[in-house]
């Protein structure tokens, strides 16, 4: 988990159970489990009062950014990152920036007690690292973000050649209270149907021709799909706004 800037190739798919089998079959023949293969993902995500990251987000501009945290269950260390995403004719190009953090460290900055400049210095990997957290405070403090919407997911992710990663996210739960990295029982569920699986292929370059025919024979096409949108249209309804 120590790589904390890279850029990628991104494609999404909303798929079920039987076609994620047969991608399956392709992908054991041709990738690897990542390091960290099956996995719980808590994901913070910050904006405005008013939501308007992700309102924008919605309709789908050229350029776009967030700024979330990430925890891996079972892992006491916190990702605070800025996601962007430049959006092409046949591919959105995404990139992320992120520092990291203890879990303590994070609840004292979204409580304004620590300068997430300082906290970067004094957990620094990189170089990088503290420009990064200077881009992190800059987007905080410019458009007033806090802590809005948690999502979790399992996470089974895959590795292959020319930086090829496919991930399949299961069981996604959310709730916009109480914003820790934990789970409750009360938390709603994200989808209601049968296809409830959401497939991401990153890439470097080219997706493979092997992948290409395991889509086809899946039937299963790209998406243009945001989590945290759905999330908000789904408060939205539910609040009457």
């Amino acid at each position: 988990m120590s790589e904390k800037v890279f850029g990628r190739i991104e494609k999404k798919y909303l798929i079920d159970a039987d076609q994620k089998d047969l991608i399956l079959e392709e992908i054991k023949k041709h990738m690897h489990e990542s390091d960290y293969f099956d996995s719980k993902i808590f994901n913070i995500y910050f904006d405005t009062d008013n939501f308007d990251l992700i309102i924008k987000s919605i309709e789908k501009p050229e350029f776009k950014e967030k700024l979330r945290a990430r925890s891996y269950g079972g892992y006491d260390r916190v990702f605070l990152e800025i996601k962007t995403k430049l959006r092409g004719k046949e591919y959105n190009n995404g990139y992320k920036r992120r520092v990291l953090i203890t879990k303590k460290e994070y609840e004292k900055f979204v409580k304004g007690k620590e300068n997430i400049i300082e906290l970067a210095a004094s957990n620094q990997e990189a170089p990088a690292d503290i420009q990064i957290a200077k881009e992190i405070d800059y987007m905080v403090r410019y458009f007033d973000l806090k802590p809005r919407i948690l999502v979790y997911y399992n996470r089974m992710s895959y590795a292959g050649d020319d930086d090829l990663r496919i991930t399949f996210d299961e069981n996604l739960k959310f709730r916009d209270k109480n914003l820790r990295f934990t789970n409750n029982a009360k938390d709603k569920h994200y989808f209601n149907d049968e296809k409830n699986i959401i497939m991401e292929i990153k890439a470097g370059g080219v997706m493979p021709l092997w992948l290409a025919h395991a889509l086809s024979k899946a039937k299963a096409y790209p998406t243009s799909f945001s989590k945290i949108g759905r999330i908000y249209e789904l408060i939205r309804k539910e609040k009457n706004v």
